[in-house]
């Protein structure tokens, strides 16, 4: 390539928005138009991120008692399945104060257990739920309203796109999911957010940091200031799926001390040797898990059930329930031990495995 030239993988890449965040635009529009009766061309919202974006309604229908508002999903230049899918929102007044979210036509089900949402259960996560909440209190708040809302978000074409996902696999039944903890969706091949961790590591160094913790998000991040109270707080660094590319640039500036904080899914990735963690990377290794559980003393009939769990956040659970701590120590083991030969040596490594609840479930250094 020529001097000054750049690649496809150069050009800024453009973030997209979550199943979550269209969700959350067409409800705040659909009880805007419920309210008013006035139809919505647009709504603007505020992402958990702290960004606020305004999305386009394509269509907004009302009657006195219900509204319906539709959001056409952009994946940004990370298209998944759901690029394109039609999200929709419908508002109804409830009887009593409260606000009510459910799923309806092509949002899934959740049939088993280890997901963040309950068996019998709309498969839309706490982050979206959370932010519907938050829209609809605010719209009832800017009107000076007490009264309950329910809200029914649909995907019209949700089943047959959810062929296209690991929904059937986990066990979500009926359609997608509808997700999102930053509210947009991050492009997962962008040397931009490798330029920032680089970055971030080359500050922490030059302000003379020579212990690093590393995280994979933002619930880690906390953990690991919350562990290590005495660093500054540019040790803090969110890798994100990064982990290979991490930990090689600490290698390059000199660190002598990195410390891993994440959870069960992207690390039981790293204890195989798998250093780019985004669930387009690989998939969790079942079979890998039900190994180290037997070794931590698991039965035949628990490693079983292990090797055909449904996330790895429930084998997690597994073994809590059933008490193998040493589970956690090996995984967290072969964590530290793959992230070395990942960069030949040079220093201490610490790896810090964490419920989705914050709490600590095993750590090793090697």
């Amino acid at each position: 390539m020529a001097a000054g030239g750049a690649t496809q993988e150069d050009k800024p890449l453009r973030h997209g928005y979550t199943t979550g965040s269209c969700a959350t635009a067409a409800a705040q529009a659909a009880l805007v138009a419920l309210i008013t009766q006035e139809a919505q061309a647009e709504a603007t919202i505020r992402l958990p991120i702290g960004m606020e974006v305004a999305f386009a309604i394509v269509r907004n229908e009302f009657t006195a008692t219900e509204a319906e508002a539709e959001v056409i999903k952009d994946g940004g230049d990370d298209p998944d399945a759901t690029h394109g899918a039609r999200i929709i929102s419908r508002v109804s007044w409830l009887p009593e104060p409260g606000i009510v979210i459910d799923g309806g036509i092509g949002v899934g089900r959740v049939t088993k257990p280890g997901l963040p949402v309950s068996v019998g259960e709309a498969a839309i996560n706490p982050v979206p739920r959370k932010m519907i909440r938050e829209a609809m209190t605010f719209v009832l708040g800017l009107f000076k309203l007490e009264r309950g809302v329910k809200v029914v978000v649909s995907v019209p074409d949700g089943e047959e796109i959810a062929k296209k996902t690991l929904n059937g696999r986990l066990g979500i039944i009926g359609g997608i999911s509808i997700l999102g903890t930053r509210g947009t969706v991050v492009p997962f091949s962008t040397s931009a957010y490798k330029a920032s961790v680089a970055q971030a590591i080359r500050v922490a160094v030059q302000c003379g940091c020579s212990h690093l913790v590393l995280s994979t998000g933002g619930r880690s991040e906390k953990f690991g200031i919350d562990r290590y109270p005495e660093l500054p707080e540019e040790a803090f660094i969110e890798m994100g799926d990064f982990v290979g590319f991490a930990l090689l640039q600490c290698k390059k500036q000199g660190v002598r001390q990195v410390t891993l904080v994440g959870m069960m899914g992207k690390f039981s990735k790293v204890a195989q040797g798998v250093m780019m963690v985004h669930n387009k990377s690989a998939p969790v290794d079942f079979g890998f898990l039900a190994a180290v559980a037997e070794r931590a003393g698991a039965t035949s009939e628990q490693t079983t059930i292990v090797g055909e769990a449904n996330t790895a956040a429930q084998v997690g659970d597994l073994m809590q329930e059933w008490g193998y701590a040493g589970f956690f120590e090996l995984l967290s083991a072969y964590c530290s031990e793959e992230g070395l030969r990942e960069v030949g040596g040079g220093y201490k490594l610490e790896t810090v495995i964490i419920s989705m609840k914050g709490v600590l479930l095993g750590q090793a250094s090697r």
